[in-house]
């Protein structure tokens, strides 16, 4: 199953009978999976299990790494883990890319920059004044001709 444009893979729209039945297991596997933490549905305000297109995806891996790969529940367990830390951690780093690439544009190469009298730094935006203290000294600076 992969997801459409404009499809929210992470959208809570199958019941456990559905969910089964696109993974190709048993209900009760998927009751057992949810108790073990395997893969954690939605849940519906009666408390019915809700699946997504994302947690089908994880149901049918859950199914190869133990049919195919010979890995125990405990280890499926420890690889999902790991797999959603390797992917918080992409998408941590995806932000921390383009925050760098935001302050390396030319259009931040123009900022400006103000100090307070206690040596603190401030980027401002062009033709944005610094908040004023209440003490405190305003200096200018004007270069020397020769």
């Amino acid at each position: 199953m992969t997801p459409t444009q404009g499809f929210d893979e992470h959208a809570p729209v199958f019941v456990i009978s559905v969910a089964a039945e696109l993974s190709g297991m048993h209900p009760q596997t998927l009751r057992q999976y949810d108790r073990l933490g395997l893969v954690t549905p939605s849940r519906s305000a009666g408390r019915g299990r809700r699946y997504s297109a994302r947690d089908v995806a994880k149901l049918r891996q859950v199914q190869r790494l133990s049919q195919e790969e010979g890995i125990n529940l405990a280890g499926i367990k420890r690889i999902l883990e790991l797999e959603d830390q390797v992917r918080a951690m992409h998408e941590q780093l995806g932000a921390v890319q383009r925050a760098v690439e935001q302050q390396l544009s030319p259009a931040s190469a123009r900022r400006v920059f103000a100090a307070d009298s206690d040596g603190q730094v401030t980027s401002l935006s062009r033709g944005q004044r610094p908040e004023r203290q209440q003490a405190g000294a305003l200096v200018l600076w004007r270069p020397r001709r020769s």
